[in-house]
């Protein structure tokens, strides 16, 4: 027990500055900026997806939550969610590392994670621009601010109602990675390992519902059975684009559409999963 709650906080711990960071700017940007150069931070989302994909490959998942805040808040776009998730790295490139896995290995991992992150994430861009069933949304945090009870427009400052958000969202994280941290301990990470087979489809599809347990865990487990050989390239990086970290937690607290919420894991699983089994198919070895 004392290495679950130990490992909870520790992981909770680091991603402090990233989430109070986002809040900083996502407070300046609503209470600071007019609304022309709101409009063109907005603008400039357009390439999100590029900048998306390069940052999230950064380790831990710090990236991924900031990210979700915010989508939550209408600053960046869908693509540029899903492309940050998609090249999150969270424990990976540790372990990888730690593990002294060939620096070939290594960065054609992170290059593939790179390139899908950032083409899926323009592509989910062109075509949700071109469905156009929803009106474009701008960029506001308030119904962030009803929803965590912050009452950021009753004149708290902009550090203060940072704070507030930062320590709200902290606490979530918290008790929802303790929860997760005791089930995968309960089940034991080897049985847990044991599911994802070394067979390209079923493997792909196994390990993408590994990456989507939102702990780093995942990440973990499914580096050290590919190192291990007991998984194809595929189904690593299934399991490794699909795995966000803790920023599915984060996106299901902060943005308030439960649909929205489900139709981004879709795309994030369906995603990760076609490009394992894609890799598989055209036989790429690292």
């Amino acid at each position: 027990m004392y290495d679950i709650i130990m490992d909870t906080l520790k992981d909770g711990i680091r991603l402090l500055p990233f989430l109070f960071i986002t809040y900083i700017i996502m407070e300046y940007i609503e209470h600071k900026m007019s609304g022309k150069t709101r409009h063109a931070v907005q603008a400039s989302g357009r390439f999100g997806p590029l900048i998306g994909s390069i940052a999230g490959i950064f380790p831990q998942c710090g990236f991924s939550a900031a990210a979700a805040s915010l989508y939550a808040g209408h600053v960046i776009t869908r693509g540029t969610l899903i492309a940050i998730f998609l090249s999150t790295s969270d424990e990976m490139l540790p372990v990888l590392i730690s593990q002294k896995a060939p620096m070939n290995m290594i960065l054609s991992i992170l290059g593939m994670k790179v390139v899908i992150g950032m083409v899926a994430g323009f592509a989910i861009d062109f075509v949700f621009s071109m469905i156009k069933k929803e009106p474009e949304q701008e960029m506001d945090i308030h119904h962030m601010c009803e929803h965590d009870h912050c009452h950021c427009e009753s004149g708290n400052s902009i550090l203060k109602s940072a704070v507030i958000h930062t320590a709200q969202i902290f606490f979530f994280i918290i008790v929802i990675s303790f929860v997760l941290n005791l089930v995968i301990a309960g089940i034991g990470e080897e049985n847990l390992s044991g599911i994802i087979l070394n067979q390209p489809l079923i493997g792909s599809l196994i390990s993408g519902v590994v990456g989507l347990i939102p702990n780093c865990a995942a990440s973990v487990i499914i580096t050290q059975l590919y190192i291990e050989g007991t998984m194809s390239v595929g189904a690593m990086m299934s399991g490794l684009l699909v795995g966000a970290g803790v920023g599915l937690i984060v996106l299901y607290r902060t943005n308030d559409s439960l649909k929205e919420n489900l139709r981004i894991t879709g795309i994030l699983y369906v995603c990760g999963v076609a490009a394992g089994v894609l890799i598989d198919f055209l036989g790429i070895t690292l």
